[in-house]
């Protein structure tokens, strides 16, 4: 488990110059871009403390950097490198811990109204239908999600950024084919439940 940072960044690091960097210099990179890259990671863990501690290890290895050539880009693409770090080292705790989120959601809608159920469906459904991408598709959406512009996405994902276009558009494509997929599978599945209860 890595140290909890809730506050503000620590108070001395290497910044561009290489000098160490003020308080108000941290917490300016903290400030500007841990919002976008915790919900990213949300997104793409499917657990915020998970996300957040994976996210305060980005900026602690931000900050010992001499220099970011590109802050935005290099934080999605260590952030990116620790989820696949880590989903290697232990993908048990990965499984369990998006296992005791369910849970816990569960427990949170034991009497929904049918509307907050139903959003609660449609938006477990988009989750799956994100996870179901290939990794590179997958990743290119969520970071244009968060404001990644092509270059930005490109660099985060190591590819080159003639190609972010043509990415991201078989991801849409791909993305709806999946979620429409998993929507008719949900009604044939609804429509056979309701004749077997009978």
């Amino acid at each position: 488990m890595h140290a909890r940072w809730t506050g503000s960044p620590p108070d001395v690091a290497r910044g561009k110059t290489g000098e160490a960097v003020k308080d108000e210099d941290v917490e300016r990179l903290f400030r500007t871009y841990n919002t976008a890259l915790v919900r990213y990671l949300t997104r793409r863990l499917g657990d915020r403390d998970w996300a957040e501690e994976v996210a305060q290890e980005t900026f602690l290895r931000a900050l010992r950097q001499d220099t970011l050539a590109s802050e935005r880009s290099w934080l999605f693409a260590v952030a990116t490198n620790l989820v696949r770090d880590e989903a290697r080292k232990d993908e048990r705790r990965r499984r369990h811990l998006a296992i005791l989120a369910d849970e816990e959601r569960a427990r949170e809608m034991e009497e929904p109204e049918p509307s907050s159920l139903e959003r609660a469906q449609e938006a477990a459904l988009a989750r799956k239908a994100v996870e179901a991408l290939a990794e590179r598709d997958r990743l290119a959406l969520l970071m244009r999600e968060e404001g990644l512009d092509y270059n930005e996405i490109a660099e985060a994902l190591e590819l080159s950024p003639g190609s972010i276009g043509t990415t991201l558009a078989r991801a849409r494509r791909r993305l709806a084919e999946a979620y429409e997929a998993m929507q008719a599978e949900g009604r044939r599945g609804a429509a056979g439940g309701g004749h077997a209860a009978s």
